[in-house]
Parts: structure tokens; sequence; C-alpha cells
């Protein structure tokens, strides 16, 4: 029986800029993405004791639901809208991504499972096709189609490639893509309640907000002021970041709760999670990690 698998990656928002609410009841947004070397797994195969239409799921963590609220069964529901229904499959994602962190894990699986139905059963389907059921899925899930570092605007679905050639090195040279430190503790944040609070937000006195340079943008998020309001360790864990040996920029990735660092390429992290245990006590989950360039393609065995 044939396998089709695929590494789904994690996400940062490089920067991420609220420009207001929209008629439709999302808002507006600027924002860089970067895809991560920190990835789920997911592999797909036919299976004929299934009937057309149907979609048998698994994972290795049981809090991801298997049911039809799972982004993985929406986009091919969203694609099945073009092509009808398809032959009868089954998913299994190992999961290494956590929930609720900021990092695009149920996006990115999305825009994988798009990827697999295309090349197990309709590999003539268009890219325009894929693209329109990712933006029914979900905002970010148009980015992981795309593969690469892009920039996104409106609610998160158009997006453009950034090609890593335009990040420049202090002496005029391509900047190499940088070593991420991801910090997440062990609570969510709901990106609806996120963006609902943003307006009447207020900066927490103390906490660091500025914009930070670096050759890939100047590193802000718009949604750091109601989140760090709610939650103020996350403010003080990136201040903490700021402050450690080897980090060149912090800042919190989407809504949250995952806080990143970027790191110097020898950046020893130590000392920097003896820090982040000062602030955040030990319960957390640490991945060093690093940005990628390229989409890689469908494994098939």
């Amino acid at each position: 029986m044939t396998t089709y698998s695929l590494n789904a990656p994690a996400k940062i928002n490089l920067w991420l800029r609220v420009l207001g609410r929209r008629e439709d009841g999302f808002h507006a947004l600027e924002t860089r993405l970067a895809p991560l070397t920190l990835c789920d797994r997911l592999t797909l195969r036919a299976d004929a004791g299934l009937a057309s239409g149907n979609i048998g799921f698994e994972c290795d963590d049981p809090t991801v639901p298997g049911d039809e609220s799972n982004l993985v069964l929406k986009a091919v529901r969203a694609l099945e809208k073009t092509t009808g229904p398809l032959p009868g499959m089954r998913f299994s994602l190992t999961k290494r991504i956590p929930h609720g962190a900021g990092l695009g894990g149920g996006s990115s699986d999305a825009a994988a499972a798009l990827r697999l139905v295309r090349a197990a059963f309709c590999p003539e389907v268009e890219e325009a096709v894929l693209f329109d059921a990712a933006a029914a899925v979900g905002s970010d899930v148009p980015f992981f189609l795309l593969g690469g570092m892009a920039d996104a605007s409106g609610r998160g679905e158009i997006v453009t490639s950034v090609p890593p050639t335009e990040a420049k090195a202090d002496h005029g040279s391509v900047a190499p893509l940088p070593r991420v430190l991801l910090i997440k503790l062990p609570f969510g944040v709901a990106t609806p309640w996120a963006y609902k609070q943003w307006r009447n937000s207020l900066e927490v006195p103390g906490l660091p907000y500025a914009s930070q340079s670096t050759p890939w943008g100047e590193l802000r998020n718009d949604l750091e002021r109601p989140v760090f309001e709610k939650y103020p360790v996350l403010g003080l864990l990136k201040a903490r970041l700021l402050n450690a040996p080897g980090v060149t920029a912090a800042l919190m990735s989407g809504s949250g709760s995952t806080v990143f660092a970027l790191l110097e390429e020898d950046a020893d992290t130590g000392p920097i999670l003896h820090a982040v245990e000062d602030e955040a006590g030990e319960e957390y989950l640490s991945f060093d990690t690093r940005i990628s360039s390229a989409q890689e393609p469908v494994g098939i065995s």
C-alpha cells in the first residue's frame, strides 16, 4: 500500500501588526511568517475498506480531536467542494508542535493534508484550488502551502514569498537563517480572545514592547499588548530572554503563549534556560530549532 508523508513545520511571526477590525469580523493585519525545522509528521494512505468520502484519523497525542473539527479533516472537506468526494483515506499524525502556542501547528497540518491528498488522488488539481481550500480552513493555512518565509496581509490569507536573500548582515552579505529558541509555558492563549482584546488593551509599565531591528525585519507584535496585560509572566519572560547571553532578539509568536529568542549561532542555551526557570519555573517546553528556507517534497513509499 502506497504511503504519502510530509513534515508540517511550525512557524513564528517575526512581526505582527494589527490594523483594525474588518466588516467580516476578522482583523486586518500585516505579518511576516517564518517556517521552522520543528515539525509535525503527517502520513496518508488510501483505504479501500472505507467508503468514498470517509476519512480515518489517528494521532499519538490523545488531546488532538479526530472528528470533523480537526483542521486536517476540514482541509479535505474544503478541497472536496471542488473535487467531489475523494476515495476513503486514513491520516496518521505524529505531533511535536504544542497546542495553543502561536506556532501554527494545526494550520500547518491542514496545509500538509492538502498537499498529500493532491499527490495521492488528484494531481491535476491546480495550485489556486489548493489555496482557495486553504483560505477556507484558516488564515495561516495558505502560508504553509507557499513554503519558506512570507509576508501576509488581509486576515492572513494573502501571502507573498520573501526571498532569504533579502536579509542582509552588517557587512552586506546575505544573513544566514538564525537559530530559534522556543519557550512554551504550560497554558495556551485563545487567538480570537487576543484579537478581541487588542483595541482596548494597554501596555504594562516596565515590560518590553519596542521594535527590535534585525536582518529579517523590525520585530514587533501588537498582540503582546493584550496578552501581556492578562499574562504578565510572558512579558517578564521576554525581558529575561532579551537580557540573556547569546540572544539577539525576543518576541511572542502570534497570539502566544510561545515566546521565542533569535540566537547567535554558537549560543549556549544552558544559561538561557536557567534564566527562563528563574522567571517562569520549571514547567515549560523548549525547542532549539531554526528558521527553514525551503519546502520539502511529498515523500512516497
